[in-house]
């Protein structure tokens, strides 16, 4: 059984908007645009790459010695103070239910669908205590452990006798208070984007209701259809991520009928002339869409498969990496007192910042390979955003702006 493809009738400039290459070839040229002085907002040093590259390095090698680097992704954060949960929590259960390797694929993907959507910027004062160990965790790590810990109690399945599982019952009847309950959300621990995070949740149940079993982990049986000789490309999963769940994003960006997401306008991204009509002037993220397809590919590769082009996806244009670009003088404003303002998403000095950022890494990424002594197949992006430049992105920000980020965005849960 397979879902129906929900690719069919899309308009050509929503598919081509829809492809990582599209990410990249639009962000690099607002990075020309820039270079070139077109930019109302902001300046780019190109020297300070090199010193950027030797921070990144100097990070990569303290958290990862025998740079034996996992890819950066969501099961990154089940793991804060070196405790494998999910090989505690989930692989026992499965191995006692028989689950096969495409069981245990579905499995993890409801897990780390899930927890994707819950990963937006937690706020300067959550906290999430876990009893089991005792530990107190916060940010991105805090959102991974509580979302974990949320699916192993079975809090988005609807089947009594199989808490791991998230499904389309279970997430389109989740109560928001059930979800702060989740995540010890109360006046004194609050946690930003709490209804937008519950919302997604229950718009990705909406979705699930036409995947095989009604199910997130249903997509394992929509890319084993699609996969060729046991193979499947990197950026072809990004495609059915988005054609899957690109309706969840809640979102005014709408071309041809079709939602766009974290999409948004930019004059310096017109594109190339060979691209299809009424795509000029759109600049593509899908950051979270791309920050989920990095998470699904660890999975798949458990389940046997082989995942090429692990290099068409982009690095993410959020708050460590664009953070790291801007403390590591690679970005500065063209006005400094533009640091301390608020900016929505959709605001141009933001869209710029962000497709900055998308190239800036493809830039960053050989110089940190150089200084490490391996290639791109030793250490594709993926790998570099992991060691690397999300880490280093941190660091920075914990030194100079006690772990804030160097720029203040409105955020709902839904884009960062």
């Amino acid at each position: 059984m397979t879902a129906p493809s929900p690719q069919v009738d899309l308009h050509p400039a929503v598919v081509h908007l829809r492809r990582a290459s599209t990410v990249r070839a639009r962000a690099h040229q607002v990075l020309t645009a820039a270079r070139a002085g077109q930019s109302a907002w902001w300046q780019v040093h190109a020297t300070a790459l090199a010193t950027c590259a030797d921070v990144v390095a100097d990070v990569t090698r303290a958290r990862y010695p025998d740079l034996r680097i996992p890819f950066h992704s969501r099961w990154r954060h089940f793991e804060p103070q070196g405790i494998h949960r999910v090989a505690q929590l989930i692989t026992p259960v499965l191995a006692a239910q028989g689950a096969d390797a495409i069981e245990q694929a579905r499995c993890h993907f409801d897990l780390a669908i899930t927890a994707v959507l819950l990963d937006a910027g937690a706020g300067p004062d959550w906290r999430y205590a876990e009893s089991a160990t005792a530990q107190v965790h916060t940010r991105s790590e805090g959102l991974g452990v509580a979302a974990l810990h949320a699916f192993a109690s079975g809090l988005f399945s609807a089947r009594a006798d199989q808490a791991l599982r998230a499904d389309a019952q279970a997430l389109q009847a989740l109560a928001t208070a059930d979800l702060a309950q989740a995540f010890q959300v109360s006046d004194t621990n609050p946690l930003v984007g709490l209804e937008g995070r519950a919302d997604l949740l229950r718009r990705l149940g909406a979705a699930c209701a036409q995947l095989p079993g009604q199910r997130p982990g249903g997509l394992v049986d929509v890319l084993a259809a699609e996969a060729q000789a046991g193979g499947l490309r990197a950026g072809d999963v990004l495609v059915a991520v988005l054609n899957t769940f690109g309706g969840i994003w809640p979102s005014a960006q709408v071309l041809q009928g079709a939602p766009l997401g974290d999409c948004w306008r930019c004059d310096l991204a017109a594109g190339a002339w060979s691209d299809p009509a009424d795509s000029a002037g759109w600049m593509p993220f899908h950051k979270l869409s791309q920050w989920l397809t990095y998470s699904l590919l660890e999975p798949l590769q458990w389940a046997g498969w082989h995942i090429e082009g692990l290099d068409d996806l982009t690095g993410l244009p959020e708050y460590r990496n664009g953070g790291l670009l801007i403390d590591a003088g690679v970005l500065a404003w063209r006005d400094p007192a533009l640091a301390s303002r608020t900016w929505q998403a959709s605001d141009d000095a933001i869209v710029q910042w962000r497709a900055l950022t998308v190239a800036l890494l493809d830039e960053l990424a050989p110089l940190v390979r150089q200084r490490l002594g391996t290639t791109p197949e030793q250490m594709p992006l993926a790998c570099i955003l992991e060691g690397g430049t999300w880490a280093a992105g941190r660091e920075l920000a914990r030194r100079l702006h006690n772990g804030l980020p160097p720029l203040n965005i409105a955020s709902d849960g839904t884009v960062f």
